[in-house]
Order: structure tokens, then C-alpha cells, then sequence
């Protein structure tokens, strides 16, 4: 039998390398292997990537300018002249009375708004969950609030809440119930506002919950009915699990978006008070106290500062939320 090389000068086959029938493969195989490994897992960072670069040019500089001028005395008139005080922006909001009112008004705003919007949304995704006619538009019909601006749901909600002439005092003196003062009174205001928010965030969160009840397998249903679970027990017991990353999920959005609240208690105020939150800051928001230091008492220094202590309240309340979360692991 002709060898290899006595066939590649006999002009059988070029010269090279014998071929391998078994075995390891060749270097050059590895070496296309290991690329194709290589492109496979370096695909998501490509496409990762270019969000990073645009966080870099858009959201990475203000946030260093703006520690940087949190460390500064600035005025809006004069964003050029800036006067070193270190931490003395910090020690001063601290001390501040409004900024400590603006945190807790925040929190209960937050706390009012963001729990029965949770649990609303998870009803009503529960409910468009089920056949029913007209699922589709019902759907749609969810998200009518979300797509409303700001603006417009704000003012609807003012005259719907005005204290002469708005409809629920109006409903409140049909069954002999005295008009309430929703705009000077504390809380009232704060459940005003809080119903603002309600109304246009609780169609989106139900259709996020929506999605994700759908991807539950239809046959975790089954075997819970083949057990004799009722439509509670499957509620509590094959639903809530199946999302609970998306209900941890709204909870930090709610969160973030409860903690930056501003244009519902700007434009429920109606004027001046909209700035300050009421005549006695009563629902003053910290994002109303950032505009409010910012751009009425022009000193950039100071909302720099506000600025930076709501960063820092949104890493504490998730810093906590995780610690909680890994608590409960360990105690189940």
C-alpha cells in the first residue's frame, strides 16, 4: 500500500500532514473551536457595550459634576463662580427641619401610594389573566393612565379634589360628611396626591404582572387542581411564587419612583405652594425641596446636596431590601 508521501509526489493528494481518522482534532480545529467559544460568549458584551458608553456620556459626567458642586457654594446666576465648603453643604441639610419633613413626606407618600397601586395591580392582572371577552381591550384600556401626561392627570385630580366645588366633597356631603380641605390639611393632601399616583401606575404594573403570569406552565395549574386547590390556594400557592422576581421588580421601581415624586404634588399645589409643598410644606416632597433650593432659592449647591441624598436614601432602602431578603433564606 502507497504511503501518504509516495501519493503526494505521485500527485495523488498535495503534501501536509497525515490525516487523523480518530483522536484528538487538529490544532487548527482548536483553534476554530475555541474562537467560536469565544464569539459565542463575548456576543452579549457587544451588544451590552454601547449602553455602557452611553451611560458613561450621559449619566456617568453629572453625576461627578454634580458631587462635585454638592462640595461647593453656587448660585444659578452664577454656575462659574464656585466657593469651596466641603462637607458643609451636607452638615447643614442635616440640620435642616424642611429636609427631615421633605424625607418623611416622602416616605408616607410613598408607603400610601405604593402598596395599594402593588396590590391593585396584582388583583387586576390576576382578573385579565382568566378568558374573558374583550381581554384584549381591557388590556389597552390599563395603560390609557400611564399614557397620560403628568400634567393632565395632575389637574383632572385638582378639581376632582378641590375643596368648593370638587366632585368628592360633593360625594362626601351627599351622606353628611363636612368638606374636606384637601390641599391645606396634611394628610388628606398626601392621600390626594398619593391617588394621582395610583391611578396612572396601576395599569402598568398589572400588565408586567400580567406578562409573567402567563409564562407560568399551564401544568403547575392542573396538578394544583387535581389536589383540590381552590382558586385562592393556586393564587397564593403556583401564581405569587411564579413571579415574584417581577413583584420584587415593581417594588424597586415603585421605590425609585416613589422617592423622585414631583410633578403630582407640583401641580396639586396650584401655584407658589406647588414649589414648597403647601403653605406649610405639608406634602413637600425631596424632589419638590431640590427644585425648590435649586431654582427658587437659587442655590445649586444645596440641591446638589438634595440630590445626592436621595441617591443615598434609594441604596439604604435597597440595601435593606436585600438584607431582609437574605434574612428570610436563612430563616426558611
Amino acid at each position: 500500500m502507497a504511503t501518504s508521501t509516495t501519493k503526494a509526489l505521485a500527485g495523488e493528494e498535495p503534501p501536509g500532514p497525515p490525516r487523523r481518522t480518530g483522536g484528538e482534532p487538529s490544532a487548527p480545529r482548536r483553534r476554530g473551536a475555541l474562537l467560536h467559544r469565544l464569539d459565542i460568549k463575548g456576543a452579549p458584551y457587544a451588544f451590552v457595550a454601547p449602553f455602557f458608553v452611553v451611560f458613561a456620556a450621559f449619566s456617568f459626567y453629572p453625576l461627578v459634576y454634580t458631587s462635585w458642586i454638592s462640595l461647593h457654594r453656587v448660585e444659578l446666576a452664577t454656575l462659574d463662580v464656585m466657593e469651596w465648603v466641603a462637607f458643609d453643604n451636607y452638615v447643614e441639610l442635616w440640620g435642616d427641619s424642611r429636609f427631615w419633613n421633605a424625607v418623611q413626606n416622602t416616605i408616607t407618600i410613598g408607603v400610601i401610594s405604593t402598596v395599594p397601586q402593588l396590590l391593585m395591580a396584582l388583583g387586576l392582572a390576576h382578573l385579565l389573566n382568566y378568558r374573558m371577552r374583550a381581554s384584549l381591550f381591557f388590556r389597552v384600556a390599563s395603560l390609557v393612565p400611564y399614557a397620560t401626561s403628568v400634567a393632565a392627570a395632575a389637574l383632572v385630580f385638582t378639581m376632582i379634589f378641590e375643596r368648593d366645588f370638587g366632585m368628592i366633597n360633593w360625594a362626601l356631603g351627599t351622606v353628611g360628611i363636612d368638606p374636606v380641605n384637601w390641599e391645606a390639611d396634611k394628610w388628606p393632601a398626601q392621600v390626594a396626591i398619593s391617588t394621582i399616583v395610583i391611578w396612572r401606575w396601576t395599569g402598568y404594573n398589572a400588565l408586567l404582572y400580567l406578562a409573567a403570569m402567563q409564562a407560568i406552565p399551564a401544568d403547575r395549574y392542573e396538578a394544583a387542581s387535581l389536589d383540590g386547590a381552590s382558586r385562592w390556594k393556586q393564587f397564593t400557592h403556583v401564581t405569587v411564587p411564579g413571579i415574584r422576581s417581577t413583584i420584587v421588580f415593581t417594588i424597586v421601581l415603585s421605590t425609585i419612583g416613589a422617592t423622585q415624586l414631583f410633578g403630582e404634588p407640583l401641580i396639586f399645589g396650584q401655584g407658589p405652594n406647588g414649589v414648597t409643598g403647601g403653605a406649610d410644606n405639608q406634602y413637600q416632597t425631596l424632589g419638590l425641596l431640590l427644585y425648590e433650593e435649586g431654582w427658587k432659592n437659587y442655590q445649586m449647591g444645596r440641591s446638589a446636596t438634595v440630590a445626592w441624598a436621595m441617591c443615598l436614601l434609594l441604596v439604604l432602602v435597597l440595601v435593606a431590601q436585600r438584607l431582609i431578603k437574605r434574612l428570610r433564606s436563612r430563616t426558611s
